[in-house]
């Protein structure tokens, strides 16, 4: 694109920008794992909220000199099998800059920041370039903390920045919404060149619409490729043990994923018995063919170490199913019949992978 003042008369940037998300929704029309009418239906809407997303992240909050959170992931926009137990919040920055975090602690029981080279555009990865965790920071009597994030090594709370961090990403994992309180968080760039940012050009408007369109489409062909791999290798299953795939993706170094992929005809249940070591925290969820969470506001899509009911020796059984079958730790499909599933193990002693067998209900 060329930046140049006349094309916002005709309004070519906004024709280009329309046409190539049309092409993008090519990557829906051809998927053909979506067979159903409420897979399809989904797809659709799952464009829409990428676009959101993309906007967000490439349009309203892209100034790395002054950086605001934002969630890339939130009940109604999702993306790579988003935890229910979390509070995403993500900020836009550069390597280059130094940056201070600063909030209050709440309840929550875990807090963590990590820094992201933010790939999803170009080849679906998300590296780490810095982690640190609630349990290794300092916080003051009152809950307040700060954090510098920069290159140079700081004294105190300190999250590393590398040449092409580009995302910094906080999760806030729930046991229990309904009684904790989750931490305030607040970024600002130390030393930013200005005083306040810089009036929308058309040169920048141009490029975040084509860096949105390309998050879209990377993001999109990206979880799709994981949602084939499921369904060919891990159907009714859990037993993806090796994690060096979710890790370039952006996930928690702290957490063990254990991914796969559902499918169950009407009347039938899948049931997933585990052993639950020690962890700091786990969860079982349903995902969609597009690897987002099914929606938790109004239905019981997961379970987690909190609200799971365990067995007499301290097992888990989980049962998926259209229905409550009465016995087991009940997820609902909430009108799907097939899509993706993840158990993660945080912090835990060892990865135990769960047995999983179908089964019909009235059996």
């Amino acid at each position: 694109m060329s930046g140049n003042g006349d094309r916002v008369a005709p309004g070519e940037a906004w024709r280009d920008f329309c046409r190539r998300l049309e092409k993008t929704g090519e990557l829906v029309f051809n998927a053909e794992v979506a067979g159903t009418p409420i897979d399809q239906a989904e797809g659709y809407r799952y464009l829409s909220r990428l676009l959101r997303i993309a906007l967000d992240m490439h349009m309203e909050n892209a100034d790395t000199d002054f950086p605001s959170f934002y969630q890339a992931s939130h009940p109604t926009a999702k993306i790579g099998a988003d935890n229910p137990d979390n509070l995403y919040l993500n900020a836009s920055i550069d390597g280059a800059r130094r940056y201070r975090i600063t909030g209050k602690r709440g309840t929550v029981p875990i807090l963590s920041f990590g820094t992201k080279a933010n790939r999803y555009a170009v080849d679906g990865t998300m590296a780490s370039t810095g982690e640190i965790d609630s349990a290794d920071m300092h916080f003051e009597a009152d809950g307040s903390f700060e954090i510098i994030a920069s290159k140079d090594h700081a004294n105190g709370n300190w999250l590393k920045l590398a040449d092409d961090s580009s995302m910094l990403l906080v999760r806030q994992t729930f046991l229990d919404r309904d009684s904790e309180v989750p931490a305030t968080v607040k970024i600002e760039a130390i030393d930013p060149p200005r005083a306040t940012p810089e009036p929308l050009t058309l040169g920048k408007l141009e490029q975040g619409f084509t860096k949105a369109i390309a998050f879209v489409e990377g993001t999109a062909k990206t979880f799709l490729r994981w949602t084939d791999m499921f369904k060919a290798e891990q159907l009714n299953q859990l037993a993806t043990t090796d994690q060096t795939m979710f890790f370039k993706a952006g996930g928690d170094p702290t957490i063990f994923y254990l991914h796969g992929y559902w499918k169950l005809e009407p009347g039938e249940a899948l049931v997933i018995e585990t052993p639950v070591p020690e962890c700091s925290f786990w969860n079982f969820q349903l995902d969609n063919i597009w690897m987002e969470s099914l929606d938790y506001r109004f239905h019981r899509v997961h379970v987690n170490k909190h609200s799971a009911t365990p067995n007499a020796d301290g097992s888990v059984t989980i049962v998926v199913a259209e229905r409550d079958p009465g016995h087991g730790n009940w997820v609902d499909t909430a009108g799907h019949d097939q899509g993706t599933m993840l158990l993660r193990w945080t912090g835990a002693s060892e990865h135990p992978v769960p047995q999983t067998k179908v089964v019909k209900l009235d059996g």
